[in-house]
Parts: structure tokens; C-alpha cells; sequence
């Protein structure tokens, strides 16, 4: 293997902060990895661009969770879709159509040039808060406003508002920086941006969006070069917050979603019995698969028991039926996807790419963490989708839709084909 091609397959998340990688001269050099004919295409397209062509192991496993995701989510939804809908296949015909739409944009984005959400990243967080402020406005259900009706689904703002937080932030962090580790640039602005988002958020309210974005929003800091010991005052900052509101009464719905936490399987009362009974089930659903599952399409749960088994508690169906070792495989294809998609964030050919890619990969992973530790009851039940899996429209194509942006790093990534 050639000398320079070595000592670009060495490439770490410490590049981000050397200026001497994006000289002139290494950029040329990087260019060998690109035909002539390519070069001259790419120049001649402002908004779409074709490059070396797609990551297609990356493809391959989203296609991979896509296709076992559908399959779980019909057999965890077809029992109640037939009680609630009087079709078994109601749920599954709308995710089909929601997975087309999906894969069209996935399509689109992975040809978009991913370098013109560059320009307009404070616009796309614009377009997040007016619809997070539109929300508010709308009726809401059971005293919650999260969605936007659009006929055959509702517009869940809060994943517009995902990728805006990542999109801004690799647009701030790649801009800025070689002054990422001053306060007006990292920390400031990451108050300013964060804070108004979850105050919207609050307002729904939608407790578990603020924790996804303020994860997010961490994360984009830290590896756009923020120091360490600022995470740590902002710690502090916010557990001093929530102490405040916890005392006057402001996390009241939040304080109601935490009752049970950790004792589903403790008798208290009758009414803490009913409190606890989606994550009760959950674990049964969970302890019922062994080893090896009762096998696919074979879970007793889902017949009334965990409501609403097609959403946020889907995985528990998936252990019950597939059991440790099929939910450990599946757990790994998840990691094989964040591993494959940060490795080419990582070997983009600017910042930006870079940290944009990081970012959208990243997502996929602190949720499905999340997910996990919610059905296993180590935290509260607080309404966090599993990708590719849970039920729901606008939650799955903006997904594949950011899968798409991450392909359109991949064609210009700098990793050698197989």
C-alpha cells in the first residue's frame, strides 16, 4: 500500500482540530482517491453531486434494521391493530408507505451535496422553532402537544429539532473552530440554542426530547473542541435548574412519569400496580424469551398486555420472541451501524462532514441506549422510539433521511474500497 494512502487510513477524531490536515497541498493529495472524470462532475453541480459513489456496507446494514424492524413491528402490532383498528395489517401498511417515502429520501440526500446544509443550517433551526412553536398552538391529546397533523401522519417537530441541533451545531463548531475552546463560541452559544429548544420542548410537554437534545447538543461541543471542564459547569447549571422546578411544582408532569420508576415488579398499592403495568409487561416480555425466544410471531405480551407494543416498547416483543441471543444480534447490527457511520464521518473531507456525520450516527446510538434502559425499567418511562423498529412517520423518514446525509459524506470519504 502506498505511503500516503497509510497515512490517510490512520486518520482519528483528532484531525478535527488540525488546521495543517486541510492545507492545500494535503487536500490535493486526497484527490487522488477521486477520477478525473469524477473531479469534473462534482465541479460542474452546485446542489447534487455523485462523488466515488455510496458506502455500501453502510447501506447494507440500514437495510438490514430496516427490513427485521418491519417484520418485528408488524408481528409485535398485528394483535392490536386488529382490536383497535379491525385490521391486523393497519399499522404494517402505513409503515410500508412511511418506509417508501423514506428510502426515496434517503436516495435523494445520499446524491444531495451535503456542504450546502453548510450555508443554510441557521435556517433549517429556524424552520425547528417555528414548528416547535406551531405545536403549541394546535390541539393536543391527553393535555400533551407533540404532533402536527398531515392527514395519513402527524409531523413530530421534535425530530425536525434533532437534526437541527446536529445541523447547527457541525455548522457553528466547523466554522469557529479554531476558537471553539473560548467561552462566547462553545459554551454560549450552546445555552443559547439548547436552552430556547427545551424551553419549546417544555412546553409540550416533551421531557424525553430535551434529554435526546441535550445529549446532542453536548456531544456536538465536545468534538467541535469545547474543554472538558465547561461540560462540567453545565452540569452543575442544569442539576441546579431542575432542582428548582422540581421544588416548585414546574416538573409536575415529569415528577407523574417518574411514579414507579424501578418497582414494576413491587406490589405497593392498586394504583401503583396500574402506573407500573407497560413496563410490568415489558419485563415479562423480556424474562418470557430465555435464551432463544418462544420463537417469531409466538409473544403472549402483545396480546393486550403491553400497550401498544408497536411503539416505544417494541424490543421487549423482540426479546420475547428472538430472545437474549437474536436481541443481542440485532444490538449488534446497531453498533456495527454507528461504528461504520463514524468511520466515515471521520475520513470526510472537511470539518464539517466530519462533525455533521459524527452527529446524525451518534443519534441512532444514544437512542437506542435509551430505548434499552427504558423497557428495562432502569429509567422512566419517557416515550423514547427504538430506530428503524417503533412505529411512526415522521420519526422514520427523517431518520433515513439523515442515514441519506451520512451516505453523501460517505462519497467523498476518504476509505479505501472494497
Amino acid at each position: 500500500m502506498a505511503p500516503h494512502k497509510k497515512m490517510i487510513l490512520k486518520a482519528d477524531i483528532n484531525r478535527i482540530y488540525d488546521d495543517e490536515y486541510y492545507s492545500e497541498q494535503k487536500i490535493k493529495q486526497e484527490k487522488f482517491f477521486v477520477r478525473p472524470s469524477r473531479q469534473r462532475k462534482m465541479k460542474k453541480t452546485k446542489w447534487f453531486s455523485i462523488g466515488m459513489g455510496i458506502d455500501l456496507p453502510f447501506c447494507i446494514i440500514i437495510l438490514i434494521l430496516l427490513t427485521i424492524g418491519t417484520i418485528m413491528m408488524f408481528s409485535a402490532s398485528y394483535a392490536f391493530s386488529y382490536y383497535t383498528q379491525g385490521d391486523s395489517y393497519y399499522y404494517l401498511i402505513r409503515q410500508l408507505i412511511f418506509i417508501v417515502i423514506g428510502l426515496a429520501g434517503m436516495l435523494i440526500m445520499s446524491f444531495f451535496n451535503y456542504n450546502k446544509f453548510h450555508r443554510i443550517a441557521p435556517v433549517i433551526l429556524g424552520i425547528a422553532y417555528i414548528s416547535l412553536l406551531l405545536v403549541l398552538v394546535l390541539p393536543g391529546t391527553n393535555g400533551v402537544k407533540r404532533w402536527i397533523p398531515l392527514g395519513i401522519f402527524n409531523i413530530q417537530p421534535s425530530e425536525i429539532a434533532k437534526f437541527a441541533i446536529i445541523l447547527f451545531f457541525a455548522h457553528w463548531a466547523s466554522k469557529y473552530y479554531n476558537k471553539m475552546q473560548i467561552v462566547r463560541y462553545s459554551v454560549v452559544p450552546g445555552i443559547i440554542v439548547f436552552g430556547t429548544t427545551a424551553m419549546l420542548l417544555f412546553l409540550e410537554p416533551h421531557y424525553s426530547g430535551i434529554v435526546i437534545i441535550g445529549i446532542l447538543t453536548v456531544l456536538m461541543l465536545y468534538i467541535g473542541g469545547m474543554k472538558t471542564k465547561y461540560l462540567a459547569i453545565g452540569f452543575v447549571l442544569i442539576v441546579a435548574l431542575v432542582g428548582i422546578l422540581a421544588v416548585t411544582g414546574g416538573l409536575s408532569y415529569a415528577m407523574s412519569r417518574m411514579d414507579g420508576w424501578g418497582q414494576a415488579l413491587v406490589y405497593t398499592d392498586e394504583d401503583m400496580w396500574q402506573t407500573t403495568w407497560q413496563t410490568r409487561n415489558s419485563l415479562y416480555a423480556i424474562g418470557s424469551g430465555g435464551l432463544w425466544g418462544l420463537g417469531l410471531g409466538q409473544s403472549r405480551q402483545k396480546y393486550l398486555y403491553l400497550p401498544e407494543p408497536q411503539n416505544d416498547f417494541i424490543f421487549a416483543i423482540v426479546v420475547e420472541e428472538l430472545g437474549l441471543i437474536g436481541a443481542a444480534m440485532i444490538l449488534l447490527i446497531f453498533a456495527l451501524l454507528v461504528w461504520r457511520g463514524i468511520t466515515l464521518s471521520l475520513r470526510a473531507k472537511d470539518k464539517f462532514g466530519k462533525l455533521l456525520g459524527i452527529g446524525l450516527t451518534s443519534q441512532i446510538g444514544i437512542q437506542v441506549v435509551l430505548n434499552i434502559l427504558v423497557i428495562t425499567d432502569w429509567l422512566p418511562n419517557t416515550g423514547i422510539s427504538l430506530p428503524f423498529f417503533s412505529y411512526g412517520g415522521s420519526s422514520l423518514i427523517m431518520l433515513l433521511m439523515q442515514m441519506g446525509i451520512v451516505l453523501s459524506i460517505s462519497r467523498t470519504a476518504n476509505i479505501e474500497r472494497q
